[in-house]
């Protein structure tokens, strides 16, 4: 391993918790230095995973993890988030993005089964020394998505008219063209979930409203091979829209789908025909479901432990799995790592605790209200001041939380320093402004309004 070890560097966070007469918790801190303290150690857990050589970042904290292409994408926009706030050095930031850009450019792409990836797209999880393909893993169009998202970011940032800087944005543009996103229609109207050497295409296709939103951007703003407008209608035509707890809203259990293409993209004043149709935005629609998250845990209907309405976080984490008894000993059946949802399931008790923090932008208030509920009741989310992975205190444990992850994920890390940086400034949103293969997208997506029209 030739990459930090995975210690948590100081923080001014830890110097106040050294020189006060009392043990400073993070409940102690006004509502800003506590997301500061959260996004940097968030940001630390980040750069200490990271493989210099070749930029590649682990997907969790277990020992040997691979790394996934997403957590890759969610890094390269971190850094620039790392420099503004001064964690970290302009030319370290410079030099960690050339390598993870230098290393996808010249990774192989013929599709081989030990590979790194086929026609642009890359496999959803690579060994963190070789960057070659994992546990089987399938060639994945979102994950391909947000690394890709991840390239745009450090391209945009990296503005400067010097060679290496002029580098990033060339490498960023040969990365994002190479990708032949036709080829992933597979003959039908929408986009496929993704392609395994062994078996070709998955046989699902992106279906419902989810985080392929950035996804079919990419696809719709290449220069080279876009698919088409009908694509995105047709994906589209899926959507599902519901009344909730009396809002009316485009649904998607797990909070997470309401988070990710939102990283990259403000949707506050832009917004598609689907949107002129239903007079919701985009962003107003995440505001929604962070809503109809408190409503559910406040109704709680299956009576799990901890739930109300400032404690919530359905979405996609780990879990307990198997079936066991709850700390009343009933019996129930648990869920290993899967996409918990509100309010039609899956639930089993589990809790994201770092859900309220990712989705300051949309819903401060409410968000706030539960991050200090939760980091009150249950401490034993955090380790070292960042979120494991999920809790559930209907399950026995040594505390309140009941059963606790064992392992922190990158993906975790990463949404609450792009999250958290745009609830404070607005950085990656406005930075992505300047994205031409975003703003192509949105336009042939149908998007008008707002910034995308000044």
């Amino acid at each position: 391993m030739t990459w930090p070890s995975r210690r948590r560097t100081a923080s001014p966070y830890d110097a106040g918790r050294a020189t006060k007469g009392h043990p400073v918790t993070l409940g102690d801190l006004d509502d800003d230095a506590l997301l500061d303290a959260l996004q940097r150690a968030a940001f630390d857990w980040m750069l200490e995973n990271a493989n210099p050589d070749n930029g590649l970042v682990a997907d969790n904290s277990d020992d040997g993890a691979p790394a996934s292409i997403a957590v890759v994408g969610f890094a390269l926009t971190c850094w620039p988030v790392g420099v503004a706030r001064g964690w970290m050095d302009r030319n370290r930031a410079l030099a960690l993005t050339l390598a993870t850009l230098r290393f996808f450019t010249h990774a192989e792409q013929g599709g081989d089964e030990t590979g790194t990836g086929h026609r642009g797209f890359f496999y959803h999880f690579l060994d963190m020394e070789r960057g070659r393909r994992v546990w089987n893993c399938e060639l994945s169009l979102i994950d391909t998505a947000l690394l890709l998202a991840g390239c745009e970011a450090a391209s945009c940032y990296f503005d400067a008219d010097t060679p290496d800087e002029a580098e990033v944005r060339a490498l960023a543009r040969a990365l994002i063209a190479s990708v032949e996103w036709p080829w992933a229609l597979d003959r039908g109207d929408t986009l496929s979930q993704g392609w395994h050497p062994e078996t070709g295409f998955i046989r699902y296709d992106w279906e419902g409203y989810s985080e392929a939103l950035i996804l079919y951007v990419l696809a719709l703003g290449s220069d080279t091979h876009p698919v088409p407008p009908d694509s995105y209608r047709a994906w589209r035509v899926t959507y599902q829209w519901e009344k909730i707890y009396g809002h009316d809203t485009l649904y998607a259990g797990p909070l997470f789908i309401h988070l990710f293409s939102h990283i990259w993209l403000d949707f506050r004043t832009i917004g598609d025909g689907f949107n002129r149709e239903k007079g919701i935005t985009y962003f107003t629609n995440t505001r929604r479901a962070v809503q109809i998250q408190s409503d559910y845990a406040r109704l709680n209907p299956r009576g799990f432990a901890g739930y109300d309405a400032n404690c919530w976080g359905l979405t996609a984490c780990d879990g307990p799995g198997g079936a066991m008894n709850t700390a009343d000993d009933t019996g129930r059946q648990f869920l290993e790592y899967t996409a918990r949802g509100a309010p039609f399931g899956p639930d089993d008790g589990t809790l994201a605790g770092w859900a309220p923090a990712a989705a300051m932008p949309f819903a401060p208030t409410t968000a706030m209200a539960a991050l200090r509920t939760m980091l009150h009741r249950y401490p034993g989310m955090l380790r070292d001041d960042r979120f494991l992975g999920s809790f559930n205190p209907s399950l026995p444990g040594e505390g309140p939380e009941g059963w606790i992850s064992p392992r922190i994920y990158g993906l975790d890390q990463g949404l609450l320093v792009l999250m958290i940086e745009n609830h404070r400034s607005g950085m990656i949103w406005d930075l992505m402004r300047a994205s031409q293969v975003c703003n192509t997208g949105l336009r042939r997506a149908g998007f008008k309004g707002g910034w995308l029209d000044e």
